[in-house]
């Protein structure tokens, strides 16, 4: 069964609708364009993969749909127990409680996405914290449970992440978001700057947890490789636009649009 087929049986199960509606999102930096009129839905348990090179807006829609921008124009309709819920409208407490929640935000560099001066068991615990967990043992034991999970060693749960390589790093980063069970995950670029033996044991690691958890997805990245691996479903992006969607194999096998073909033919350097 491929990547696809698994996202559809997924919205057959018994799930009640879209988990994200995005209608007609946009967003200026003055008279340039960071992204224009993007819509899409994104399905529970889905993975959805957004592509295109550097300045194609791939990074500017990540940031609004996480909230840490705002569009000028769209909204990001996402399933709330109160029914489908208009993030960009929402007050701001709101917003950062979702964050705290039910979604999570894996950063490019994981420096960005971590306490450096708390230890690799307190960041882990922190997030637990804020959807408040108190007893000190279920935590810790919560803590160490992730971390041997994303194969950090247990006996590394009191040192601090800054004597951590890039990838103890990043693999410590997605414990973190993923301790509380979000039900949506965004991820800019998450094995970016990683070396080639590094990313692939991450991608491994990222594609075990997404299937075992039932996570849906959002995934930024310039590597080809790692939506294939990944993503049921791709989007790519040019000058703020989306220029082609569908199924990741479909697009990649069988490119319609000419960006997609430079792309996947390598003669773009994204």
């Amino acid at each position: 069964m491929g990547a696809g087929e698994v996202s559809i049986c997924a919205r057959v199960k018994g799930q009640e609708g879209a988990l994200l509606q995005v209608q007609g999102l946009g967003k200026r930096y003055g008279a340039r364009i960071g992204c224009a009129d993007v819509s899409f839905d994104l399905w529970p348990g889905e993975v959805l993969g957004i592509v295109g090179e550097s300045g194609s807006g791939k990074s500017t829609l990540l940031s609004c749909l996480a909230g840490h921008l705002r569009p000028d124009a769209g909204r990001v309709m996402f399933r709330t127990d109160q029914g489908m819920r208009d993030t960009v409208a929402m007050a701001e407490p709101e917003r950062r409680r979702l964050a705290r929640t039910d979604w999570a935000f894996v950063h490019q560099h994981a420096r960005d996405g971590l306490r450096m001066g708390v230890s690799a068991g307190g960041n882990v615990g922190e997030r637990l914290m804020a959807v408040g967990a108190r007893n000190y043992g279920a935590i810790r034991g919560a803590a160490l449970d992730w971390l041997q999970r994303v194969e950090i060693a247990a006996d590394r749960i009191d040192d601090r992440p800054s004597a951590f390589s890039g990838g103890m790093q990043q693999r410590l980063q997605i414990a973190r978001n993923l301790v509380t069970g979000p039900r949506l995950v965004f991820m800019d670029e998450p094995t970016g700057g990683l070396d080639v033996s590094v990313q692939a044991r991450l991608l491994d690691l990222l594609r075990g947890l997404v299937r075992e958890m039932g996570l849906s997805v959002i995934i930024v990245t310039h590597d080809l490789a790692v939506v294939r691996l990944l993503a049921d479903r791709l989007m790519v992006m040019k000058s703020g636009r989306v220029v082609e969607q569908g199924l990741t194999d479909q697009v990649l096998d069988d490119p319609q649009h000419g960006y997609t073909q430079l792309l996947v033919s390598s003669v773009l350097q994204v």
